[in-house]
């Protein structure tokens, strides 16, 4: 992340609101300095800016104690709907989260000693595996604010204890969509910011990711034995009350793959144990306070209906739309430009700056206008492929350690050709 200065518009400050914004404080690996301590050295960072517009990072620092202990200074997810907000920094309304961020990347979950079944991994949160991944997420509606919002209520009324039998939720996400859309990693993201935003009331987080393909393909003959050791696993970490724990069950689909087969004899009966007793043991985890349950699917109209009864949020997850697709691809060459790969570094306005000057070209929006067109050729592509043409453009197309802007967006223009290309030819298969 780069350094970004905000200047102040002298006295011309706008007045509180009762918004509440988030600025999230990463702390150095080898930092020992209390949580209080940071925040004060933080506030005062942020009052000698003044004013933000729209989202912040900092990672350079004057203050001597914030060079030792502190990595970055983020005031993040404030850019929603059409406008960037004015952000008075001199406000109570800035709410300030201190994490530090576990490197031990993921482990697994063996159920079976002797065949070495890996029931699921297992993250530390927050972990340096999923830093920045929320923010590379981008979707056209407010989905993400959605889900952040809802995540934290559910926390809140399970936190305060609200009888859920007055008010009744289950706890549970169900993200929905064709495949590459970044469902699973919006789940992985989703996580990671919880437990960031509630570093107050949670000391850490745990993130176990359970695989549905291998859970039935593998434990039929075991019945619900296994699953009922993962979960006694599970129930370990959530037995800890300074953590947060999620469970993420990826293509949640496979649980309907394995009713049918099951009702249509082609499978032993005893998978529809293994699915009742995965029902049963998410129904029981759900009463605890500090536990979320998040879920992907594929195929929409193979969902298990049991299982979607069971979930409280059922969000679609779809390709994103050309005006996502710009600020992906935005994203990347800004990217790319930090690192001198793509050089010298330009400005590219984004869709706001090129609506208000109504898309007229001129030397300065000239490939801001060209990478607005190729956002719109890219239309139909998936995030994940989105987010490759990137490096498939330099690898075939440039294959030189430093390449100018123009240059480069004329090798995404042949890789974005390519890759229609490529999907026709596999149609025909």
């Amino acid at each position: 992340m780069g350094d970004i200065s905000v200047n102040g518009l002298g006295n011309d400050l706008p007045k509180g609101t009762d918004e509440k914004y988030h600025v999230e404080i990463c702390l150095q690996p080898t930092s020992l300095a209390e949580s209080h301590a940071v925040k004060q050295h933080v506030l005062a960072l942020l009052k000698r800016h003044r004013v933000a517009y729209g989202d912040l990072t900092l990672t350079a620092f004057d203050d001597a104690f914030l060079q030792e202990n502190v990595k970055s200074v983020s005031l993040c997810d404030t850019e929603y709907g059409p406008e960037k907000k004015q952000i008075c920094l001199l406000s109570s309304n800035l709410v300030l989260h201190v994490y530090r961020l576990n490197d031990d990347g993921p482990g697994t979950e063996e159920l079976d000693d002797e065949e070495d079944l890996a029931a699921a991994h297992h993250w530390l949160l927050p972990a340096s595996d999923f830093s920045g991944l929320w923010d590379s997420l981008v979707y056209d509606e407010d989905i993400k604010r959605g889900l952040l919002n809802y995540a934290s209520t559910t926390l809140l009324f399970s936190d305060k204890a609200v009888d859920n039998n007055v008010i009744s939720w289950n706890k549970v996400i169900l993200l929905h969509g064709p495949p590459g859309t970044g469902k699973t990693s919006l789940c992985k993201a989703l996580a990671q910011k919880l437990v960031i935003r509630m570093s107050d009331r949670y000391s850490y987080g745990q993130l176990i990711e359970i695989n549905s393909h291998s859970l039935f393909s593998k434990w039929f003959s075991e019945s619900g034995k296994l699953v009922m050791k993962m979960f006694q696993k599970i129930q370990e970490l959530i037995d800890d009350q300074d953590a947060l724990v999620f469970v993420l069950i990826d293509e949640v689909e496979s649980l309907t793959a394995a009713r049918k087969s099951t009702m249509s004899g082609s499978e032993p009966s005893d998978a529809i144990r293994v699915v009742n007793a995965l029902l049963t043991q998410l129904d029981q985890i759900k009463r605890f306070p500090n536990v979320m349950i998040l879920t992907t699917s594929n195929v929409t109209g193979a969902i298990d209906l049991a299982f979607v009864d069971r979930a409280d949020i059922k969000q679609y997850i779809g390709p994103p739309s050309p005006a996502a697709i710009f600020k992906i691809y935005h994203s990347c060459i800004t990217e790319l430009m930090r690192v001198g790969i793509i050089s010298p570094a330009q400005q590219l306005f984004d869709l706001r700056t090129l609506e208000v000057m109504k898309f007229i070209e001129k030397n300065v929006t000239k490939l801001s206008l060209q990478l607005r067109d190729l956002a719109m050729q890219s239309q139909g592509l998936s995030g994940r492929t989105l987010r490759k043409l990137p490096f498939i453009a330099h690898a075939l197309f440039v294959q030189t350690s430093s390449v100018s802007l123009e240059e480069f967006l004329e090798g995404l223009r042949k890789a974005i050709e390519r890759q229609f290309r490529e999907r026709n030819d596999l149609s025909k298969d």
